[in-house]
C-alpha cells in the first residue's frame, strides 16, 4: 500500500491529525464540552461550503468560520459560568436549531454548484484518500499547532476544568483560557472533518478521549495515551480500507465505539 503517494499521504496526515485529536480531545471531554466539537463542525460545513461556492479551498471556509464561533462558545461559557446558566433543555434546543440551519445554509451552498452530491459526499464523510501535497502541509501545520497551544496552556486549562471556583479565586485568566482552547478546537476539528467528515468528527475527536477517561488514567498518561489511541484508530482504519475497501471513516467511527464500550466493560467488571 505504501507504493502509493495517496497512501503515504493519507497516514502521514492522518499521524498528526490524530495526535492533536487525542490530545485536544482529552481537555474536551474532561471540561465537558464534548458537544462543542460537534456543534463546530457542523457550523464548518457552512464555511466550506461557501468557501467552495467562491473558490476557496474547504479549508480555509472552515477555519475562518468555526475560530469566529469558537471565540462566541468560549466568551459566552464564562459569561455563563458567572450568572444563572439557561436550563439544559433550552441551551440544547438552541444548540440543535444552529446545527440544523448550518447544515441547511450549507446545503443551499452545495445546491448552487455544479456537482453537489459529490461535494456533499466529501465534506460529511470525508476523503482521507484526496489529500494532496498541496493539502498536506497545511494539515500538518495546524495539527502541530493546535498541540503546541495545548502545551502552553495545559496547566491552566486543567486547574481550571478541575476546579474552577478556585481558579477564579487564585486570579486564574479564566475566560481568555476558555476562548483560547475553543480557538484550538476549532483548528483540530477543522483538519479532522477533512479525514473523517464533518458527520464523524466525533469519532476521532471524543471517542479516544471518553475511553481513556473512563479508564479513570491521570492526566499526564492520559493524554498521551488518548493521542496514542486515536493515533491507532486513524492508521488501523487506513489499512482495513485499503484491504476491505470500506471507507476509513466506517473503520475508525467503528473501532472509536468498540473501544469505549470496552472500557466501560472493563470499568463495570472492576466495581
Amino acid at each position: 500500500m505504501f507504493e502509493f503517494d495517496f497512501m503515504r499521504h493519507a497516514f502521514l496526515a492522518s499521524a498528526f491529525i490524530a495526535v492533536s485529536c487525542g490530545v485536544v480531545g482529552w481537555f474536551l471531554v474532561l471540561r465537558g464540552q464534548s458537544f462543542a466539537g460537534h456543534a463546530l463542525s457542523h457550523v464548518g460545513f457552512t464555511g466550506a461550503t461557501g468557501a467552495v461556492l467562491i473558490g476557496l479551498s474547504p479549508l480555509a471556509g472552515m477555519l475562518a468560520i468555526t475560530c469566529v464561533t469558537a471565540i462566541f462558545m468560549g466568551w459566552e461559557a464564562t459569561s455563563a459560568s458567572r450568572a444563572a446558566p439557561p436550563p439544559d433543555h433550552a441551551r440544547d434546543s438552541v444548540t440543535g436549531l444552529v446545527l440544523a440551519a448550518s447544515l441547511g445554509i450549507g446545503l443551499l451552498f452545495l445546491s448552487w454548484q455544479v456537482s453537489p452530491a459529490s461535494s456533499a459526499t466529501s465534506l460529511l464523510f470525508g476523503n482521507l484518500f484526496g489529500v494532496d501535497r498541496a493539502l498536506l502541509t497545511p494539515l500538518i501545520a495546524i495539527s502541530i499547532i493546535g498541540v503546541a497551544i495545548m502545551m502552553l496552556i495545559a496547566r491552566p486549562l486543567l486547574h481550571a476544568s478541575l476546579d474552577p471556583d478556585l481558579a477564579m479565586l487564585q486570579g486564574a485568566q479564566k475566560r481568555w483560557i476558555a476562548v483560547i482552547f475553543m480557538l484550538n478546537v476549532a483548528l483540530v476539528t477543522s483538519v479532522c472533518a477533512m479525514m473523517t467528515g464533518i458527520l464523524l468528527v466525533f469519532a476521532l475527536l471524543i471517542g479516544p478521549a471518553a475511553t481513556i477517561l473512563r479508564l479513570g488514567f491521570p492526566p499526564l498518561r492520559g493524554v498521551v495515551t488518548s493521542a496514542m489511541l486515536a493515533l491507532i484508530l486513524a492508521w488501523a482504519g487506513i489499512a482495513l480500507s485499503w484491504w476491505t475497501d470500506a471507507p476509513p471513516s466506517f473503520w475508525i467511527s467503528v473501532g472509536s465505539a468498540l473501544c469505549y464500550g470496552l472500557a466501560c466493560l472493563i470499568m463495570r467488571r472492576q466495581t
